[in-house]
């Protein structure tokens, strides 16, 4: 059941109905665990959108963003320096306190992009967990 989910999820992503994927994160809080997924997926428009996705979900507030969180953190260890990048940079967006340990790994990755969004997501982390205090 899951893969056809993401199937049809992916699919969506690609020909741009991101509205169409907020509502369903929206009111079928099941979906989540495709969101790493999708990060990972091989179509440039699909990761783009993931990002776009989680942009939206946390301007919503929705309610499972540390669930995702969760889900993408594995992500940071990636062979695929983009995946790595993607992961750093959604955490960024919807990651919480206990994501930093894993972001600070890739400080000194050897790709420069992957250091930088790491150390970005972490201000970003840092700077939401102080705005909440």
């Amino acid at each position: 059941m899951e893969q056809n989910l993401y199937d049809m999820i992916a699919d969506y992503m690609e020909k741009g109905f991101l509205d169409n994927i907020i509502d369903m994160f929206r009111y079928d809080p099941d979906v989540y665990p495709v969101a790493p997924r999708l990060i990972s997926d091989e179509r440039i428009r699909v990761r783009l959108g993931a990002i776009a996705l989680l942009e939206s979900l946390a301007e919503i507030g929705y309610a499972h963003l540390g669930e995702i969180a969760d889900a993408i953190a594995p992500l940071l260890s990636s062979d695929n320096p983009l995946i790595r990048g993607d992961a750093a940079y959604g955490l960024g967006i919807i990651g919480l306190d206990r994501h930093i340990p894993t972001l600070e790994t890739l400080l000194n990755d050897e790709t420069q992009d992957i250091s930088e969004a790491a150390l970005d997501s972490i201000s970003e982390i840092m700077q939401r967990a102080s705005t909440q205090a």
